[in-house]
């Protein structure tokens, strides 16, 4: 186990130096616009489709075949983009974005899967705070049901899942160059404050071909969110995520560019609404019926939320 440990953390060194130097390559080909903006993240299309329409002021850009809008919404200077899909696409192309525009901000808007019972299909969650869940170690069973935990590292006050134990991610930023260890990535208060005084918002509980909510979609602002390469489809999975990191939402990007955003010192925010509940509905495929719907919610509260920062 000692030795795992000294070539993972020997692993994570060698990609902080490949990504340290990818971005001094990056900025040295320039920036590409100078204009203080808003970085606007999806992570696939049907979350961003509605938001190019509303751009106003459209100028395109291509880094690396990933599309850069600039331009305004509700009169704010932003730069639209979509990460991609997962942790690495997200973490790659929201660091490619800092690197080659005038980021001050980076929000994301998309859907994700709800694992608090008490949320719905539909509701938008706006959390505090964001986890890599699956940063683990998968830990030695001494015998049938019993994992040797120790060597894990770190400080993630949650019980493992089978022999998948959380451990905190290794990261820096200017204010402590030190490598350390950290699980929670807290959103900027500033900007959740923002979001709270947002009132009198309708969200869509129909979509376009008369499929209907049983409820009326709600946003919620507070509580955990978790993130991980994985599409959460299962109910075991989904109960350990709410009891283990008391999470509101688990999607498979907000975490990375939450880590992203804290390395650079850049304030972020996510509005995620819930497209499906992650395997604790009352049937399969949840996320085919309701992501349009579930992407419009997120993005008439990104509207709302950009409306009212001053």
């Amino acid at each position: 186990m000692a030795a795992f440990l000294h070539i993972r953390r020997f692993g994570l060194y060698l990609l902080a130096f490949c990504l340290a130097a990818t971005s001094a390559m990056a900025q040295a080909a320039g920036r590409l616009d100078e204009t203080p903006r808003i970085a606007v993240i999806s992570a696939f299309e049907p979350e961003v489709a509605i938001l190019r329409g509303a751009l106003g002021e459209t100028a395109r850009h291509s880094v690396n075949g990933v599309e850069f809008l600039t331009g305004t919404l509700q009169g704010k200077p932003v730069l639209v983009f979509l990460s991609g899909v997962s942790m690495i696409n997200a973490a790659m192309n929201t660091q490619l974005s800092l690197d080659r525009f005038n980021v001050t901000h980076i929000v994301f808007s998309g859907v994700a899967g709800g694992v608090n019972p008490g949320l719905h299909i539909g509701d938008v969650t706006v959390v505090e705070r964001w986890g890599q869940y699956l940063e683990t170690v998968a830990a030695l069973e001494n015998e049938p049901g019993r994992y040797d935990a120790m060597g894990v590292g770190g400080d993630v006050d949650a019980p493992g899942f089978g022999m998948f134990f959380t451990r905190p991610v290794m990261v820096r930023n200017a204010a402590q160059p030190a490598l350390h260890e950290k699980f929670w990535f807290d959103v900027d208060p500033g900007l959740l404050e923002t979001a709270r005084r947002i009132q009198d918002l309708e969200l869509k509980d129909c979509d376009a071909r008369g499929q209907c909510l049983t409820h009326r979609p709600e946003l919620v602002v507070g509580g955990n969110g978790v993130s991980g390469p994985v599409f959460v489809d299962n109910p075991a999975l989904r109960e350990h995520l709410h009891e283990a990191f008391q999470a509101n939402v688990v999607d498979m990007e907000s975490a990375a560019c939450a880590m992203v955003a804290y390395s650079n010192g850049v304030p972020f925010i996510a509005f995620r609404s819930l497209s499906d509940l992650a395997g604790g509905g009352d049937g399969a495929g949840e996320v085919h019926t309701f992501l349009n719907l579930a992407a419009e919610n997120s993005t008439r509260v990104l509207m709302a939320f950009l409306k009212a920062w001053q």
